[in-house]
């Protein structure tokens, strides 16, 4: 059970799960499957970031299937043109596409639930991928905007790719915190030696939790100032900002905006960073109830 409820949870028809190598985050993504409800599901949208070419604006895919080492999973095509339509959106190219992992990643997982909710992959639901580019707030509040009428209907389910602070050298992000305050950041060089304060992974943790903080908090605008200020590279911020818009969007038309919020089921880390030489990669699952 998470927070009282059995799983799947009922209603739970979005997560935000990691997409690191599975040695690493699978435990974590794990905990944002368990919640998956996939009950009344037709198709299931997936919300990437691109890292293998930079984006500005979204792209959907052009392929009819993506495999897993399980099976294949059929693309929605006629949703993929609808939705490339309203928002501009174009076409990730195939060799981009194939290379690309955040949308991938999650597929196997998806299988299984699937496996367990429907039984034979005739039944299984079609995939709607999406890679997220560099949007700002208003980009991202338009896309949410275009996402809502999918999120109101029971028959689609939402995957949001990302993981959280990316923290060291080979990341360009080092910062730290003298005073255990993420607003009271400095930076670190690699050559630096360790600090005498508190450890750096806790300012790591202190990061991600304000990050978290905001995604719970159902504001898109908090969640985007969030990470104007600290600069944490949360890979995925793109995906996550246009959900939390379409999910703030949706929760006004309802004349309640504590619906539809972000629960975080999990956090972890790939390394408790200790000195300026070593590095690290966060992961956090959350689900939201519609």
């Amino acid at each position: 059970m998470i927070d009282g409820s059995s799983l799947p949870i009922r209603g739970a028809r979005i997560v935000i799960a990691p997409h690191a190598g599975y040695t690493f985050s699978g435990p974590c993504a794990a905990w944002a499957y368990k919640c998956l409800d996939l009950s009344k599901v037709k198709r299931v949208f997936v919300l990437g970031p691109s890292h293998t070419y930079y984006l500005d604006g979204c792209a959907v895919t052009t392929y009819d299937k993506y495999a897993t080492p399980f099976g294949d999973f059929t693309v929605d095509r006629d949703v993929i043109q609808r939705v490339k339509g309203a928002g501009q959106m174009a076409d990730i190219p195939k060799s981009r596409d194939s290379a690309e992992h955040s949308l991938e990643m999650h597929l196997p997982y998806l299988y299984k639930r699937c496996e367990e909710t429907f039984g034979s992959p005739d039944q299984f639901p079609a995939i709607v991928p999406i890679l997220i580019g560099d949007n700002d707030r208003y980009e991202e509040k338009n896309v949410g905007r275009i996402l809502v009428p999918y999120l109101k209907d029971e028959g689609n389910a939402f995957i949001i790719s990302s993981d959280f602070c990316h923290w060291g050298a080979n990341f360009q992000y080092m910062v730290y915190s003298p005073e255990n305050d993420p607003t009271k950041l400095v930076n670190l060089r690699r050559s630096d030696s360790r600090p005498t304060g508190a450890p750096i992974h806790e300012t790591i943790r202190l990061l991600d939790e304000a990050a978290m903080d905001a995604v719970k908090s159902g504001s898109h605008d908090a969640f985007v100032d969030n990470l104007e200020q600290t600069k944490n590279t949360v890979c995925g911020r793109h995906p996550i900002g246009v959900a939390m818009a379409a999910l703030e969007l949706f929760a006004k038309e309802t004349n309640d905006d504590t619906k539809f919020r972000f629960k975080i089921t999990q956090y972890q880390r790939s390394n408790l960073v200790d000195k300026p030489s070593d590095f690290s990669v966060s992961y956090v699952s959350a689900y939201a109830v519609l």
